[in-house]
């Protein structure tokens, strides 16, 4: 019994200093470095503390339909553009996804007839977020529905090339 009391004392002892080591690290405690911590203006002006844009989106375009012809993207932060936007209309494109949504992307259902017109040969690939959702979708425009599709999305896509 007396062997014990000595291991049993310092287990005790250990577990104390490591929860008194572990206090600091508590999400609502102080800072426990000489450091002052950041101001706001200051955090945020950190490339850390700067969020990414809510709609980011890339976009590969092939006119004939097989081969890349072109490539841009978007950001938006709600219907305004942002950043290094070079879609053919941004502030089109992020007014449509402010209102869509990832909606925009979907396919037409299994129950949904389509007219049978074909807008040409140009597909287009789409991928990134939507309103923090991620998305990727192809189009194209070879029946009514899909030139709908692409139509919808006209400032991010550009015009459905032959489409009626």
């Amino acid at each position: 019994m007396l062997n014990r009391l000595p291991r049993t004392v310092m287990a005790l002892a250990a577990a104390a200093l490591l929860l008194a080591g572990c206090a600091d690290s508590n999400p609502g405690s102080a800072p426990s470095s000489s450091e002052p911590a950041p101001s706001p203006s200051t955090a945020a002006s950190s490339p850390a503390a700067v969020p990414a844009a809510a709609t980011s989106l890339s976009v590969e375009l092939m006119a004939d339909g097989e081969a890349i012809t072109d490539s841009w993207t978007l950001e938006c932060e709600g219907a305004n553009p942002a950043g290094e936007s070079n879609a053919p209309d941004p502030a089109a494109a992020c007014a449509a996804l402010a209102e869509g949504g990832t909606g925009l992307f979907a396919e037409p259902g299994s129950d949904v007839a389509c007219t049978m017109q074909y807008g040409g040969p140009q597909r287009a690939t789409v991928s990134g977020t939507v309103n923090g959702e991620a998305v990727e979708a192809e189009f194209a425009a070879s029946d009514g529905c899909q030139i709908s599709r692409w139509e919808a999305l006209s400032g991010l896509l550009g015009p459905a090339t032959g489409a009626m």
